[in-house]
């Protein structure tokens, strides 16, 4: 098996050539593939945040903007571009927040700068829940948005004991609920318990290591992620299995990691081989771990792999 990447583009090739091509200094190709996203709301947040993550995305998309002001594209890229720099370190957020509220003017419809906004809400007060409804009035079962509600509702009662009617559980419990029955939020259930180990491992509510924790192996835990290995298994076995949407990687991640530590050996290889070697940072780093090296160790413990990777 091949050993596991963290590039953010996961298996959207399309996005891989356009985002290399754009490193190197060709502007087109990712011009033309936001042009075909068209309104394929997930796929444009997942191409567009992803295309952000290059160091002169914000200088090119101003560039692209000041030859064409009308251009929702440029500027949603401008956007993104500038709430990475603010994440960074790099940007004052007024500003980053001026370039979505510009963009959202230039594309009503489009929920994609109103994550932007989200992104820079640090916690889940009333202006990140203001934030969500603008982005779910436009796209009511957004991904990415719903898995950032779940990280900053996770932080609630931080420095409080385990508490297993937390409101991130009941929050994402009703997310999957209202979605679709082919919907990947199916899975935000067991991303709230990920979230939230988080969140008790780093105030020493929890040990270090998420499968000593124990936090998948209580009765509503088992519950939860037997829901969703269900889920997957049912849209798999029907050959219906939801690769086509763009973050779907990221949920088996997070699947994975949950069979892992709730000790299901079998059920977290068959994710393994489905996963491949697409790896991403979360939740393999919670609470503060080298997310390359526990996917490989995860991985080889329930499938076999190898030699792990050196330091």
């Amino acid at each position: 098996m091949p050993l596991p990447t963290s590039d953010p583009a996961l298996d959207d090739t399309e996005l891989g050539v356009a985002r290399a091509a754009l490193a190197q200094g060709r502007r087109q190709p990712a011009r033309s593939l936001l042009a075909r996203t068209g309104d394929d709301w997930d796929r444009r947040a997942h191409r567009v945040a992803v295309l952000a993550l290059e160091p002169y995305a914000a200088a090119w998309a101003h560039e692209w903007l000041l030859a064409d002001p009308a251009c929702a594209d440029a500027a949603v890229l401008l956007a993104l571009a500038q709430v990475g720099r603010v994440l960074r370190g790099q940007e004052d957020a007024a500003v980053a927040r001026a370039a979505c509220r510009e963009a959202a003017e230039l594309a009503p419809a489009d929920p994609t700068p109103w994550l932007g906004l989200l992104r820079l809400e640090r916690d889940s007060g009333a202006e990140a829940v203001r934030i969500f409804e603008e982005v779910r009035s436009r796209h009511r079962d957004h991904h990415h948005a719903h898995h950032l509600m779940v990280a900053r509702l996770a932080e609630r009662r931080a420095d409080g004991a385990p508490d297993p009617l937390h409101e991130v559980y009941d929050f994402a419990a009703w997310a999957a609920e209202q979605a679709p029955a082919d919907s990947p939020l199916a899975i935000l259930p067991v991303v709230a318990h990920a979230e939230r180990y988080r969140v008790l491992a780093a105030h020493g509510f929890a040990p270090p290591d998420p499968a000593a924790s124990g936090h998948w192996r209580d009765g509503r835990a088992r519950d939860v992620m037997k829901a969703a290995f269900d889920w997957w298994l049912e849209w798999e076995h029907d050959g219906r299995e939801h690769d086509g949407h763009p973050r779907h990687l990221i949920d088996l991640n997070f699947l994975a990691h949950a069979k892992v530590c709730e000790g299901s050996g079998a059920e977290a290889a068959a994710l393994f081989h489905h996963i491949g070697r697409h790896a991403t940072p979360e939740p393999w780093s919670y609470p503060d771990r080298d997310p390359h090296r526990a996917f490989h160790a995860a991985r080889a413990a329930v499938v076999g792999t190898g030699t792990p990777p050196s330091d």
